[in-house]
């Protein structure tokens, strides 16, 4: 733990991307192979299930530090990160523990899910004391299932390549589902991803493994520049861009495995496509768009059905009725056992023509259009017919990995974003580099138009005043949070002005005086009987700061219900 807790103080130290990969290798060069390969699994992004609740974590400090609640609670606002109060408290303990990573994680963290707090607390209590205050932040982040660091996939295969001496590319290939949470990190796994040669991987390699994603550029330019950008429409196969989930079918060994981009297995949740995979050969992996169809009027449902999907356990017979799934597939990654990813795209399209033909597995028709503005006429049908926008695929580009120019070329060509002019009213701090700093913001709209400045201001006196808004009465209503689309210093700006104007304070978050108007940007939206103002909104961000535009004339509940029906 402790040689894992000076990486992550290494880590957060910095923001040079080269002294973080040079930090990253010295690691996994002294490492034993069981630390790091739960090291790569929380590096990569695998996320720690909370073994204990962070409220018990609060009464053990505040019992080993000897310290009222009032006075830890005065310490986590100034602090505004949990762990780190805890470890800032917490007397200083004996001599530090020598145990590895593996250790504490199987054999210590593990074990605490599911007991009772009597058994629980003793435990804690005597990890914190074998423990500095580096490595108590760290323990207790684990604990809590909080751990965050300022460090990206990719720099960790760089640090893996550089420690094992292989190509950064093998090793992203042999990463893809290391941190599905289903699979305990291991040492068999980790060597698996530094071993010298493909054969001495593929034996501990599991069978249902998936390729790295490649993903698309935004395209940003008016479509009177592509000729000149990207050249005669001839050269590029075209794709409508589905708003599902992006996943890969493996077929192998007679067995089905589905992944979604995030590298978590989903095979269980989309029983259809597994079925509808089985007449594949074995050596079989198709990428392609799990979405929920409309059969009566041919289209995909509203990402929202299938979001009934992603977070159910159990799929009833209704809910499969409900919102039946099917496989969209677009490109052909592996065919007979052999990595076909180096063929150009019109090959690939050629061979999973070829293979699906028969099979009862839909494939993503290709739009032909003569002209780049014939076909920027045609995107504006998208949200009629249910999709994004344009994909854009050079008919001689290979299947690259991630989001490059190196190997191949593709572009995702989106329809504008919906927008809304909104009030910030409740703000909390970042993490990693920015855990000092407000940048996730929450934000409101009026319930109804407000019939004049006397109005409004009257609702923001009450709101300083602490006062409920009452019943009938204008008053703004939360819909949407964002934390993305600021520059570091209008961030900041931002933050000096959330602390010169908070109302209240609820542990981290704070309640904000309505004064800033933001435009926020948003890719759907659809009605939820889970929020407040009975709607949700997608992938949310912010696009600039209104300074234009005064609290009174942002927009309202109205507004957004007119969004609906776009």
């Amino acid at each position: 733990m402790r040689r894992f807790a000076q990486l992550f103080a290494e880590l957060d130290a910095t923001t040079s991307t080269n002294a973080k990969v040079e930090a990253l290798t010295r690691y996994f060069d002294s490492a034993p192979a069981h630390d790091a390969a739960w090291a790569v699994y929380f590096l990569a992004g695998g996320k720690p299930r909370q073994v204990v609740p962070m409220g018990s974590l609060w009464v053990l400090a505040c019992e080993v530090a000897r310290i009222e609640p009032w006075l830890f609670d005065e310490c986590y606002q100034q602090v505004g990160d949990l762990a780190e109060t805890i470890s800032l408290v917490l007397p200083l303990g004996g001599e530090t523990s020598d145990i590895g990573l593996a250790q504490w994680i199987e054999q210590r963290l593990l074990p605490l899910r599911g007991l009772p707090y009597e058994e629980v607390a003793p435990r804690i209590k005597s990890y914190w004391q074998e423990l500095d205050s580096q490595g108590r932040f760290l323990l207790t982040k684990l604990i809590g299932g909080a751990f965050r660091v300022g460090v990206s996939k990719l720099l960790v295969q760089r640090a893996l390549a550089a420690h094992a001496g292989v190509d950064a590319k093998r090793v992203a290939q042999r990463m893809m589902g290391y941190t599905d949470g289903k699979v305990m990190p291991s040492p068999e796994r980790y060597m698996a991803l530094v071993a010298k040669t493909e054969e001495e991987a593929g034996e501990l390699r599991d069978a249902g493994q998936p390729f790295p994603f490649f993903l698309a550029h935004q395209l940003d330019a008016p479509p009177e520049v592509f000729s000149s950008r990207l050249g005669p429409v001839s050269d590029w196969m075209v794709e409508w861009k589905y708003d599902g989930i992006r996943g890969q079918v493996v077929k192998r060994n007679g067995e089905v495995w589905i992944w979604s981009r995030g590298e978590e297995l989903v095979t269980e949740r989309f029983p259809e496509i597994v079925a509808a995979a089985q007449g594949l050969p074995d050596g079989t992996v198709v990428d392609g768009e799990v979405l929920v169809w409309n059969e009566a009027d041919d289209r995909p449902a509203p990402f929202a059905l299938l979001q009934q999907r992603i977070g159910r356990k159990n799929l009833t017979k209704k809910i499969l009725a409900d919102a039946p799934v099917s496989f969209m597939a677009y490109d052909l990654l592996e065919q007979d056992g052999e990595d076909i990813r180096g063929l150009p795209q019109r090959e690939r399209r050629a061979r999973l023509e070829a293979l699906l033909k028969d099979a009862p597995m839909r494939i993503s028709p290709v739009e032909k259009a003569s002209s780049w503005l014939e076909y920027a006429a045609r995107r504006k049908q998208s949200r009629e017919l249910g999709v994004e926008g344009f994909m854009l695929k050079r008919l001689d580009a290979a299947y690259g990995t991630g989001r490059t120019k190196a190997e191949g070329l593709w572009w995702k060509w989106k329809i504008d974003p919906m927008t809304i002019d909104c009030v910030l009213v409740y703000a909390q701090p970042g993490s990693g580099r920015r855990s000092s700093v407000h940048t996730d913001y929450t934000f409101a709209v009026w319930n109804r138009a407000p019939e004049g400045p006397e109005e409004v201001e009257a609702v923001i006196e009450a709101i300083v005043r602490k006062e409920p808004p009452q019943p009938g009465a204008l008053q703004l209503v939360p819909f949407a949070k964002a934390y993305s689309g600021l520059t570091d210093e209008e961030f900041r700006q931002v933050d000096a002005l959330i602390r010169r104007n908070t109302v209240e304070k609820f542990g981290p978050v704070r309640s904000v005086k309505p004064m800033l108007v933001f435009e926020l940007g948003f890719e759907g939206i659809q009605r939820s009987g889970r929020h407040r103002s009975g709607i949700a909104v997608r992938f949310p961000r912010m696009l600039r700061i209104r300074h234009d535009k005064p609290v009174a004339e942002a927009n309202t509940l109205q507004d957004l219900e007119l969004l609906l029906n776009l």
